[in-house]
């Protein structure tokens, strides 16, 4: 039975790993492949490797720790960056093996998303600044996570609601998050 388990985890369809402290112990080679990576580059490395600055690893140390803490798993949607340096945006799901210290040892899972467009495409500071909005991010706290201006921000957030011809971001948000947009009145006609 321990050699199908392990062949699971190799061969499952999602990059999969087990962290200590934010720090990669065990890695399947989905997990590698996705980031650009072999196995041995990654174990033993710092979470950090897969972030772009220093700021943005810190940021998001403590989103879904709450749900963690409650043993319940935490999913979100993040940007990423490969071994080349592009940046990915994946689906993130986590479930703690110790809920009284939910960063202690984590298993996770990543899974890129779907770059095929079914709406509008997207630039990738489009997704990073879209990423944070899900958040509940304000234009000057993204500014300062991606150490751009404010204006610059505002001007990405525009450009998105003029691709998806929306209003305000929570109309988007709610349009990118499967629910059918059609709450929002039509003016004119």
């Amino acid at each position: 039975m321990q050699d199908l388990e392990k062949l699971a985890f190799e061969q499952a369809p999602m990059g999969l790993a087990l962290t200590e402290q934010r720090v990669i112990r065990s890695c399947n080679q989905t997990f590698a492949d996705m980031f650009g990576y072999t196995k041995e580059q990654l174990i033993g490395q710092s979470f950090r490797l897969l972030y772009g600055t220093d700021q943005e690893f810190h940021q998001v140390r403590d989103i879904g720790l709450g749900p963690l803490r409650q043993s319940h798993p935490y999913t979100d949607e993040r940007i990423m960056r490969c071994a080349d340096g592009n940046r990915i945006w994946v689906r993130f799901r986590a479930r703690t093996l110790t809920p009284q210290d939910p960063l202690s040892q984590i298993v996770l899972s990543f899974s890129p998303i779907d770059q095929k467009p079914t709406g509008p495409s997207l630039t990738p500071r489009e997704r990073e600044v879209l990423m944070w909005l899900s958040r509940g991010r304000t234009s000057k706290e993204i500014a300062q996570v991606l150490e751009l201006s404010p204006r610059t921000i505002e001007d990405v957030r525009a450009r998105l609601l003029k691709k998806f011809e929306v209003k305000n971001v929570a109309v988007l948000l709610a349009r990118l998050s499967g629910f059918n947009g059609e709450s929002e009145p039509r003016q004119g006609g």
